[in-house]
Parts: structure tokens; sequence; C-alpha cells
């Protein structure tokens, strides 16, 4: 009897109390949160990397830098100031350097940037425009005696206009990139190679986005562009004057996968 009366009094007390219980849980429960990892087969764009935590791989550094470092993209420069420009003192290549840093840590190659604006160091000086590289040159030396680095990137952008420079794949437009070489140096052979691994990788990701090797060597053209410095330096042009942000963000993402898997194939000729 006794233990019956327990049992109706807690279930009586248990009844009064439901519904101030009631009251205190939220309306609204928060929908849970899920972190998966990123699909390392799909491209992932310079606008969304910054959500991800880059996995840099020991041992596998790039450097890069930008030679004319105020060249600029008409799109992007109308859009900064609502002035069209093809040079430009705040935005110019060395942004694209930026993202290109990003997206190579992304895909697992720890980066450095030689963050000096090279043309502003030119005009306070001086210094006419074809001396750009004997301007970079002691900038990039020091880069190369400070650490070790498996591939260096001199980034440019072409003159032409966008109807040359961009190719459509899957919906998307791309910058078309080109690999300038300069043949007068004795081992320009091995940044050729290099250039032309960097190409078959970014073709398997994007057919065509990619163009013919410019070779340059002989009277009237530099014919280094600095590449005798490492056998890993590639000068690279990202688009052209017309290509806009989006159109660069993708390409620089197609890039740096492709420099991270040709890094790692093993595939790059040592001499």
């Amino acid at each position: 009897m006794k233990k019956s009366l327990k049992i109706w009094s807690a279930l009586i007390f248990f009844l009064f109390l439901f519904p101030i219980v009631l009251e205190q849980i939220p309306s609204e429960i928060p929908e849970k949160v899920t972190v998966t990892s990123p699909d390392m087969g799909k491209l992932v764009y310079a606008a969304n990397i910054i959500e991800l935590e880059p996995e840099v791989q020991a041992g596998i550094r790039a450097l890069l830098y930008a030679t004319h470092s105020q060249e600029a993209f008409e799109p992007i420069t109308l859009k900064h100031d609502g002035k069209i420009a093809v040079y430009h003192p705040e935005a110019n290549i060395m942004k694209l350097s930026k993202t290109i840093k990003s997206q190579l840590e992304f895909n697992g190659v720890g980066t450095d940037i030689i963050d000096v604006d090279i043309t502003a160091e030119m005009k306070k000086a001086g210094i006419p425009f074809h001396k750009s590289y004997n301007v970079t040159r002691p900038y990039v030396q020091k880069a190369l005696n400070d650490a070790d680095y498996d591939i260096i990137l001199d980034i440019h952008r072409d003159s032409l206009k966008a109807d040359r420079t961009t190719v459509t794949y899957k919906g998307e437009e791309f910058a078309q990139v080109v690999f300038v070489i300069g043949g007068d140096h004795p081992n320009f052979k091995l940044n050729q190679e290099l250039a032309k691994e960097l190409m078959a990788g970014m073709e398997r990701i994007v057919p065509n986005i990619t163009k013919n090797i410019v070779f340059k060597s002989g009277h009237g053209v530099d014919g280094k562009y600095n590449q005798d410095l490492h056998k890993r330096l590639v000068l690279v042009e990202m688009g052209g004057i017309g290509n806009n942000e989006a159109e660069l963000n993708r390409t620089s993402a197609v890039l740096a996968k492709a420099v991270s898997q040709t890094l790692l194939s093993g595939k790059i000729p040592e001499n």
C-alpha cells in the first residue's frame, strides 16, 4: 500500500513539473554542422579555400614573384576604381600571386612570395621598363640563398584581349596560360621540360587551358628571364588584359593542382 502511494505521488509530481520543463526547451534546435573532407578530385576556387585548412607537404616548396608587378587586368581595375587600365599600383598581378599562393598551399605546396613592387622601385630610381629582370634578379638570388625551392614561378599576364586568352570548359570560363622560356643560358632545356610537364598536368584538368610554349632567345629579347638562376624557374602568363577575376581564380586553381601533382610525381628531369 505504501509502495503504491509513493508511485502515485511521484507520478502526480512529474505531471505537475512537465509543463514547466517543457517551456524551458528552446523552440528551435540549431542545425547540426557537418564538416567533411574536401574531394581532391574537384577544383576548389580561391573564393572558397579560406574555409578549409591547407595541408602542406613537408619539403615541397614554391617561390612566387612578379617581375612586372603592376601588370593589371581591365575588368579588375574597372571594378576597383571605375577606370580601365592595364597597369595599376594596387589592383595588379601581385594580388593574383597571393591567390595562387593560397591555391598552392591548399594543394599541399608550401609557398613564399617575394612581396616587392618591382615596378614601383624602378619608377623611384628612374630605371627603364626593359631593365625589369635585372632589378628583380637580386631579390630572386637572395630568396634562393635563403631557402630551397622545388619550383619558382614568375607571374605575368599577356597583352591580348579576352577573346584570345579565354577557354570554356563544362560551362565555365578559364584564363589561358602561356609558359615563356628563355633560351640564352646553358640549362634552358630543364626549365622547358618543367613547363611541358606543367602544361600536360593542366591539360588533363581543363583541355586547351594552355597555349604553346613561347621560346625566346637572340637579339632584342631578354633571353634568360632569370631562369639561369634555377632549373625549375618558369615564367607564367596568366590570361590577358581582358580576363576577369573569376576566370583567373579558376585558372589559379588548375595551375596549383598541376604544380602539386607534377612535384609529387617525380617526373621532372633533374639534369
